[in-house]
């Protein structure tokens, strides 16, 4: 018999299982559950871009494409990135298409670290960074933010974090699972911190259209800061096309130039067929955004609403489609409100903790829900909060 402990890889052995995966997973066993705990838009993809897929694949185009990506759809984003973060990117040597966001984190990850780099990464936040740090041979050093700094990265704590050893720095806002963002004069901040280091920063803008409070700001458009910045972004949630799996990263040449080597070894190229249905979001499809954007935007105020008077004090999150109440008035750990709600009143959310430790004492709710959906969830939480008092 093989002994496949000791055969496979411990870094991968010792990664923990996604915390969003098995409360999802939970709740598709059970009968009439409301889940709450999926980031998936419930849009279906705008029909426009659905049909540009239907005609590229009745004309049979779906060949390989040049590893980096169809160049209409590079110079699309592109012009898509100078129109809304006031930054200019090469098309031919400055952006590469890849699966999905989550491929570009990899890439900048791969592309940076050497073994025994440190990299920075914001917590809460979404759960594959420090994983992916590790397979890479790198040191997750964790930030942790906090909600009375509105779960803004602050210039305080950064400075705090920083050695010798600090290669990278992850931004991802608008944040999942909090919905925070960060303002002009906080990428301000941050920027002054890292002007005299070479720390390069990934900034995750994978939410950057679902933001509610004016426009988002990338830290690539803050001054000296374009030229030590990978902008990672896609179409899953703007566009509401997450099964078709792109995403891109604009950045360096020099960095995206080995980025993109890295990639025709991993991909060869992003989905044909997806490529082209991205050209036309980019190109047509601004008000579908918009029209989601206010639809969500809806949701947020009603969900925020539900959660306060429930006495689940929940931060007004500013981008993202996800709220981050805290529970701690109930006594119970993120772990055990998740698994007796789901178990007794049949509603799925994700524990904090599934984000970092200091997730500790909230819950993550996504509002990529119909209205319908989210108030009879509301209803059966208001339930549980109740009993719990009467305990």
């Amino acid at each position: 018999m093989l002994d496949y402990n000791r055969l496979l890889s411990r870094e991968a052995m010792d990664i923990k299982p996604s915390g969003i995966r098995r409360f999802f997973d939970i709740a598709a066993e059970m009968d009439d559950v409301i889940s709450l705990g999926v980031g998936e838009p419930d849009f279906k993809t705008p029909w426009r871009i659905r049909k540009t897929a239907i005609d590229i694949l009745e004309k049979g185009r779906t060949s390989y494409t040049a590893n980096a990506g169809l160049a209409e759809l590079r110079a699309q984003i592109s012009r898509y990135l100078e129109r809304t973060i006031h930054t200019t990117y090469d098309p031919s040597k400055e952006v590469v298409i890849t699966v999905g966001g989550s491929e570009a984190i990899d890439l900048a990850i791969r592309a940076l670290v050497n073994p025994g780099d440190e990299v920075l990464c914001v917590e809460p936040s979404f759960v594959c960074y420090a994983p992916l740090v590790r397979l890479a041979g790198g040191v997750p050093v964790i930030i942790e933010t906090k909600a009375e700094d509105e779960f803004r990265l602050t210039a305080e704590a950064l400075r705090a974090k920083i050695t010798d050893k600090t290669k990278l720095l992850f931004l991802p806002f608008p944040n999942n699972p909090t919905g925070a963002i960060m303002r002009r004069c906080d990428l301000e901040q941050i920027a002054e911190v890292l002007r005299d280091t070479e720390i390069f920063v990934a900034s995750d803008e994978i939410y950057s259209e679902l933001t509610y409070s004016g426009s988002h700001v990338s830290i690539a458009e803050i001054d000296g800061m374009r030229d030590r910045t990978i902008v990672i972004n896609g179409f899953s949630k703007s566009f509401a096309m997450t099964g078709w799996r792109l995403g891109f990263a604009a950045g360096p040449e020099p960095i995206l130039k080995l980025m993109l080597k890295l990639h025709q070894y991993q991909i060869m190229c992003a989905p044909t067929v997806s490529q082209f249905a991205a050209i036309t979001a980019l190109e047509y499809c601004e008000d579908d955004v918009i029209a989601m954007r206010d639809e969500y935007d809806a949701r947020r105020r009603f969900v925020v609403d539900g959660f306060n008077k429930l006495g689940l004090d929940c931060f007004t999150p500013q981008g993202a489609f996800y709220v981050f109440p805290c529970i701690k008035s109930t006594g119970l750990s993120s772990e055990e409100f998740c698994e007796r709600l789901v178990y007794t009143k049949k509603v799925a959310v994700v524990p904090g903790t599934a984000f970092g430790d200091c997730g500790e004492g909230f819950v993550r709710v996504s509002y990529a829900y119909s209205i319908n959906h989210l108030r009879e969830a509301l209803i059966r939480i208001g339930e549980f909060v109740r009993e719990l008092k009467n305990e």
